[in-house]
């Protein structure tokens, strides 16, 4: 089974699902968003659109009608395809600390979502996740998947090992190979067992090669669309492999085992 570790939900949903037939991918992990780049058909729409993902990455933005439409369009993909999508649910990590784990029984695991995420945490406060890794743990630790791509920094990097270490029985996702900081993002995830690497958006293919390489059992393709393109992810990791059991793994076998499919 090949499964995409990462992407979010598309406008309209069917254009999605013909990306996934180019590329061979059977599922894919879908996230809400409020922002869709896809949407745009020039230059000044896609700026409109990619300021809606700025102001989330910084923390701008979390809540309101926008949250409320972007769980309605996640429900929408899930009930039209739920053979080729399993879902994951954000938290609004501006919610009081006390309030998050309610959140995640009603909103994740009630909707019987399969993990949590994409977080994107502000930077330098990385450790917002932590009532979240907490709530995961509660309800069969769910994966956790957090943003790892600019804004995000190594010293975040750092500050979700350490995280993670606390929580030890719960799966938590870099996404993205950690941005820039990638090399940064290999070794903490090194060092942490329960921490995994997802291998989209990154800066150049050397960094995936080498990702495999240190971490053939927890790393994860994955596209990031509508940024990413699944047929050129998948043959980004199919070029830095061979065919047989690592390349299994990293195309899905490894989060068919977190998501026990």
């Amino acid at each position: 089974m090949i499964i995409d570790a990462h992407s979010h939900v598309h406008d309209p949903v069917e254009a999605h699902v013909r990306l996934l037939d180019d590329a061979g991918v059977d599922r894919t992990v879908l996230f809400p968003t409020r922002p869709h780049p896809e949407r745009a058909t020039d230059l000044d729409s896609l700026r409109r659109e990619m300021s809606v993902l700025e102001r989330a990455l910084d923390g701008r933005g979390t809540g309101g009608d926008g949250y409320a439409a972007a769980w309605r369009e996640l429900d929408d993909a899930l009930a039209a395809h739920p053979d080729r999508f399993i879902g994951f649910g954000s938290v609004p990590l501006n919610l009081p600390e006390d309030e998050i784990g309610a959140f995640v029984e009603r909103e994740v695991a009630g909707r019987g979502l399969r993990g949590v995420g994409e977080l994107t945490p502000p930077p330098g406060e990385a450790a917002r996740v932590e009532p979240v890794l907490a709530a995961a743990h509660d309800h069969g630790d769910l994966p956790v998947v957090v943003h790892g791509f600019a804004p995000t920094t190594a010293e975040d990097l750092r500050t979700l090992a350490a995280l993670a270490a606390r929580h030890p029985s719960v799966p938590l996702i870099v996404s993205q190979l950690g941005g820039l900081n990638w090399m940064t993002a290999i070794e903490l995830v090194r060092e942490t067992p329960n921490m995994y690497l997802e291998l989209s958006t990154a800066p150049i293919v050397f960094a995936v090669r080498l990702a495999v390489q240190e971490l053939p059992e927890r790393t994860l393709f994955g596209s990031d669309a509508p940024y990413g393109d699944p047929v050129l992810a998948r043959a980004t990791v199919e070029r830095v492999t061979t065919p047989g059991q690592v390349r299994d793994l990293v195309l899905g076998g490894n989060l068919a085992r977190l998501l026990r499919l």
